[in-house]
């Protein structure tokens, strides 16, 4: 699904080049539940947002769904990535003025330009996935975090991607809340065979993966995979 090939990244400090990825390799397949994973500053969400389509190595190689990502315009990439990738921030960045309901309906419209009758058997049935049927008509204020990172769920969802990139999902979130979402966001990659990146601190969502890749000063130190038997 996903091949990555010596990837580095740097970034321009004044007089000064910090290399904050530095060889990085790594091939993710079909309905894997993976965490990235180590020290604050190592490099984790420079990673997932490279791998993720949001930003772009220096150098090295991105392949996703047998498309070469690395040598796109911004364009390109962004179009890409909303047809093949969903993202699920820690900030949950939901659209303040605009429903749960038209929330998740914005990137079938932005994106994939669907007709309303398939946007809204798409939407009712994912709402109903992630229990957030009845708050539908709500706005992001008016509704708990947990909820809100649901809709967020249900918005990276709604285009059928088969990767989804999460960036510390549950840091906002109390411990009931956080299981609740791990346990929904497993539920997902099960049914759908999704495969879901996390870049975490968090034991709760690390305790649940089946591979862990460990990042330490921009560099692939570990890399092994987890039975739950």
């Amino acid at each position: 699904m996903l091949n990555a090939q010596h990837l580095c990244k740097t970034y321009r400090s004044g007089e000064v080049d910090l290399e904050v990825i530095k060889d990085f390799s790594l091939s993710i397949e079909q309905s894997e539940f993976i965490s990235l994973v180590g020290p604050s500053g190592s490099g984790k969400s420079t990673m997932l947002n490279m791998l993720g389509c949001l930003d772009t190595p220096t150098s090295g190689e991105i392949i996703i769904n047998n498309t070469k990502i690395t040598g796109m315009s911004k364009t390109q990439m962004a179009h890409f990535r909303g047809e093949n990738i969903g993202f699920i921030f820690q900030s949950f960045n939901l659209i303040p003025v605009l429903s749960v309901y038209e929330n998740i309906e914005y990137p079938l419209i932005m994106i994939q330009n669907l007709p309303e009758q398939e946007r809204e058997e798409r939407i009712l049935k994912l709402l109903d996935e992630v229990g957030m049927l009845d708050q539908k008509d709500k706005t992001p204020d008016q509704i708990s975090g947990g909820q809100m990172q649901r809709v967020a769920i249900a918005r990276a969802l709604i285009t059928n991607p088969k990767l989804i990139f999460a960036d510390e999902p549950t840091a906002n979130l109390d411990t009931k809340t956080a299981y609740k979402i791990i346990d929904l966001m497993k539920k997902i990659q099960m049914e759908h065979q999704s495969t879901f990146v996390f870049a975490t601190h968090d034991e709760k969502i690390v305790s649940t993966v089946d591979r862990i890749i460990t990042i330490v000063d921009g560099e692939l130190v570990d890399d092994k995979r987890i039975s739950h038997e």
